[in-house]
């Protein structure tokens, strides 16, 4: 197996495994940090002997077993294995569980249970909203810090920062690896259903690599959302915008249980959030049995009150595209416009994108050219970038 090879492999695996292993790791070592540290340790070692020894049949289980020695050794030198050791067998007798007779069966056991208990740690109240979504994204995730860092529209360094000041105050807070109950349990849910949301965003529309995606009212809005994954990838693997897919391979089922659970979420009174904001835009579009029946007053509507419940610059950039199908590319390019001296944009590839769309809508085509191809410059993702230069050839022929 070449290094390449192996390393992709490797890469995947992590993205996969990584979560499962830093979960297993925590409830060991009781430190979400030192489980991070103790899974790289592992990953080290697999980028080592993979390439020599191939990837095993088993990758998860192979780097679960080399994490766990390791954090096993660990325990051993701070002299804590005993009583680990003590605490897993009044946890075995609890249980009355006569299947797992020794520590390593023990350490495995409840891995949906760890990763529960892992995303309400790196939820914990203890942590900013802005950390407990870095260090969510960073663990449950499988994200870089890069790739969060353009999810935040930040500088990596910042992002990087953050992660490691939350696991410093976690550590520092003596916070329990556990999953809250009651009163406490509810409190609580709030942020984790905001983090899983933001993830899922994440999954939807990947901010780097080849892929164009990686396959209540936060529910509602990811079902709606996700009931068009299918359309939004073309035979090739090349992506295909909102308005030029195929509706007929949406999943409706998808759209009525999303649709569905706003409407709930309405008539109890829960109509006025940001997460219902979003899932009502998401709700016009999935209404829409084409682009021109699309509602786009009332989601240039929604985005002015979305702009005031979360002030945002890409909340902004999406008013403006939304008001631009509602009343002209001219009304659109003027708030884009306006967001041009706009820091946290500076790099961000949509910026450019929407304002080449609607250039090239007024007859603009060099400039709109250009904007496309700064566009493609500035994305991390392959499949983005050649949608955006195959569109920037076609006004170079104009």
């Amino acid at each position: 197996m070449s290094d390449t090879t192996a390393h992709r492999a490797i890469d995947a695996v992590w993205r996969i495994e990584s979560a499962k292993v830093i979960a297993g790791l925590a409830r060991i070592v009781g430190d979400i940090g030192q489980a991070e540290d103790l899974a790289q340790d592992a990953l080290l070692v697999a980028l080592e002997k993979w390439p020599e020894t191939g990837v095993p049949d088993n990758p998860g289980a192979w780097l679960m077993a080399t994490a766990k020695h390791r954090a096993i050794d660990l325990l051993r030198r701070h002299k804590l294995l005993e009583r680990k050791h003590e605490q897993l067998g009044h946890e075995l007798d609890a249980r009355q569980d006569s299947t797992v007779p020794d520590l390593d069966a023990a350490l495995d056991d409840d891995i949906g249970d760890d990763l529960l208990r892992l995303v309400f740690t790196a939820c914990h109240p203890v942590l900013s909203t802005d950390a407990q979504v870095a260090l969510t994204l960073r663990l449950l995730g499988g994200l870089t810090t890069d790739e969060i860092a353009r999810a935040f529209l930040v500088p990596e360094p910042t992002i990087a920062q953050r992660i490691v000041r939350a696991k410093k105050t976690l550590a520092e807070a003596k916070v329990p690896f556990e999953v809250p109950r009651g009163g406490e349990l509810a409190t609580r849910l709030s942020s984790v259903l905001g983090v899983i949301y933001l993830i899922f965003n994440e999954g939807y529309s990947a901010t780097a690599g080849d892929d164009w995606m990686r396959p209540a009212l936060c529910v509602a809005l990811m079902e709606i959302q996700a009931s068009r994954a299918r359309a939004r990838v073309g035979p090739g693997g090349e992506p295909v915008l909102l308005l030029d897919q195929d509706r007929a391979r949406w999943d409706y089922v998808l759209i009525r249980r999303g649709l569905d659970a706003l409407a709930r979420a309405e008539a109890l009174g829960g109509a006025a959030g940001p997460y219902a904001m979003q899932a009502a835009i998401a709700a016009c579009h999935a209404r829409a049995r084409s682009g021109d029946e699309t509602d786009w007053e009332r989601i240039a509507s929604l985005y002015d009150t979305l702009a005031q419940l979360t002030p945002s610059p890409v909340v902004e950039l999406n008013r403006a595209v939304a008001v631009s199908f509602a009343r002209g590319p001219a009304a659109g390019l003027e708030l884009v416009d306006a967001l041009a001296s706009e820091p946290s944009l500076k790099k961000y590839h949509l910026l450019p994108s929407v304002r080449g769309d609607l250039l090239a809508k007024l007859g603009r085509a060099d400039e709109a050219r250009v904007e496309l191809e700064r566009a493609a410059s500035l994305t991390r993702n392959a499949r983005e970038r050649e949608l955006l230069l195959s569109r920037a050839a076609v006004l170079s022929g104009h």
